[in-house]
């Protein structure tokens, strides 16, 4: 492993960023509201929860107090959440797999959310029964790829990745008959426009519900960050220094597929962040996880915020954000995957 240790300004600016990207994004967007009147408005809105008077003069209208609480904050918010869980559950798998190759994605998680949203869609599940769905059926799918994989009170790394792509396959070709069968004038539009990701119609009910398990999973990942170093090496040599290398890999897991099957229930499937964004800290902190998790979790947030601000902004129809990820995405990796060689460092 290469060392490096980034300094105390470092992690001072990466922490910075992504604070100032979310106050950018609640005054960013097709509605003016000035950064001042947005400092204001939160202020205000916040004292108001605990019954206190602001003491400020209302010089904002009501429709900009509407769209920055109600409509950019809630989205600001889940944007930094996704973004900073999927890099971590992406860094964390890189290191369990020992391969920098990996996304979240690859026990067959979101092939099953998609089915499940699917299902809900073309069934008339409301919001939240489409997201129970979503959640539901991508914790059947990386459990049943978890069982296939496992054998004889081990699971190799190998049958794991192999019984991903079974299960991923199965489901994307249940999702296909879902699709197939369902309405062509209004449920095929539907799942059509769920699955390429999207962030409009984050509500702070999502977020009551969402951030809870999201913030526990990622805390878990945070806690653990230390032991990836040790399954990286491989089950051989965890076992050799002690490690109990198959409950770190359930935990890790448990807590990946938590994150990423909240993030394609809410927002759909937001493909490249849990491959680019760790890949990208790993050539700036080096490949200790003790450092690269924390790293990739506020590169993370800010990748994010920026790319959804960036759906907004760019078009005068709002570009959905998978689209917009996938576009910037793959050819940033293509680079950085040329720039490393594939390797590590």
């Amino acid at each position: 492993m290469t060392e490096k240790k980034p300094s105390k300004l470092f992690w001072i600016l990466m922490a910075a960023l992504p604070a100032l990207l979310f106050i950018v994004s609640l005054f960013l967007g097709r509605y003016l509201v000035s950064p001042v009147e947005v400092l204001k408005i939160l202020w205000s809105s916040f004292l108001q929860i605990f019954g206190i008077d602001a003491g400020i003069p209302k010089t904002w209208t009501d429709s900009a107090q509407t769209v920055v609480v109600t409509v950019r904050l809630p989205r600001a918010i889940m944007a930094a959440l996704i973004g900073a869980g999927l890099s971590m559950a992406g860094t964390s798998f890189q290191g369990m797999f020992q391969n920098p190759l990996v996304d979240p994605f690859v026990l067959g998680v979101s092939a099953g959310a998609s089915f499940g949203a699917a299902l809900g869609i073309v069934w008339g599940f409301n919001a939240l029964g489409i997201q129970l769905a979503a959640f539901v059926c991508g914790l059947a799918a990386v459990a049943i790829t978890y069982f296939l994989a496992h054998i004889y009170k081990s699971t190799p790394i190998l049958m794991l990745v192999l019984s991903g792509m079974v299960v991923s396959a199965f489901f994307q070709a249940m999702l296909s008959v879902v699709k197939y069968t369902a309405d062509a004038e209004e449920k095929l539009p539907a799942i059509t426009f769920w699955l390429m990701g999207s962030l409009s119609n984050v509500t702070f009910d999502d977020l009551l519900i969402a951030v809870w398990p999201y913030l526990a999973s990622m805390a878990g990942l945070y806690v653990i960050r230390w032991k990836l170093n040790i399954l990286s090496m491989g089950d051989r040599e965890a076992r050799a220094l002690g490690v109990n290398s198959e409950r770190y890999k359930l935990l890790i897991i448990l807590c990946t597929t938590v994150i990423t099957s909240i993030s394609v229930a809410f927002c759909g499937i937001i493909g490249w962040v849990g491959q680019v964004i760790p890949h990208f800290c790993r050539m700036i902190v080096g490949p200790d996880h003790k450092g690269l998790i924390p790293a990739t979790m506020l590169a993370g947030a800010a990748y994010l915020m920026v790319i959804d601000n960036l759906c907004r902004l760019v078009s005068a129809n709002e570009i959905p954000l998978g689209i917009l990820t996938a576009v910037i995405g793959a050819p940033v990796f293509a680079y950085l995957l040329r720039k490393t060689r594939g390797g590590w460092q």
